[in-house]
């Protein structure tokens, strides 16, 4: 699997994202990570579309998809995975993106798309912090007490552990949350986690 991670939106290297999906140009918007509580409905509606039109732009076909409609349907998900060149997942609650994994078995499905050399996990902020080990350091923006779904109240602290560090997005930015980053980035450092910030514009790719 490739990836390309992004602090914020597409980022500043979109050619690229194109450039990593090969033949299939499927794409998959999962849209979870925004499922909190009193969330703004037609705000998140008009962002999610503003998403879309920017990937579709890009030459890609996009297919919005909502994790809750597969929990406890696991098989129904990784055969929807299956048909696609990749995903994007969209920003805001990296501890709500989480659950919503878990509970449809994404995560399960996230460790058998390792082995495909021609699919593309991509997206910014919470979609991209998901990667770490633990997210410890990020209850300082995202809220770990926020259970949106019956079907799970815990809140679940590790990540995907792709990687062995955590992706701070929105640093030094002109971005809400840039403030609380850089206490993210202290308490990371005073707690031993290893880490790597992200301007907004800035992207990792990895394959």
């Amino acid at each position: 699997m490739k990836f390309y991670l992004s602090s914020f939106k597409l980022g500043n290297k979109s050619k690229e994202l194109i450039r990593l999906m090969l033949d299939n140009k499927k794409i998959g918007y999962i849209i979870n990570a925004c499922d909190y509580t009193n969330v703004d409905f037609d705000k998140r509606v008009s962002w999610e579309k503003n998403d879309m039109e920017s990937l579709s732009n890009l030459g890609l076909t996009v297919e919005l998809i909502d994790l809750k409609k597969y929990f406890g349907k696991i098989d129904e998900l990784r055969r929807k995975i299956n048909g696609l060149g990749g995903v994007f997942i969209r920003g805001r609650n990296t501890f709500i993106l989480r659950q919503a994994m878990k509970l449809s078995g994404f995560d399960i499905i996230f460790n058998e798309l390792l082995k495909r050399e021609d699919f593309l996990y991509s997206g910014y902020s919470a979609g991209i912090c998901v990667l770490a080990p633990n997210f410890k350091a990020l209850q300082i923006v995202d809220d770990p007490k926020d259970k949106p779904y019956k079907e799970l109240k815990e809140t679940i602290w590790d990540g995907l552990g792709f990687l062995d560090y955590i992706i701070l997005p929105h640093y030094k930015s002109e971005h809400p949350e840039s403030a609380d980053i850089d206490k993210e980035v202290q308490y990371c450092r005073d707690n031993n986690i290893l880490f790597k910030t992200l301007k907004d514009g800035e992207v990792i790719i990895i394959e």
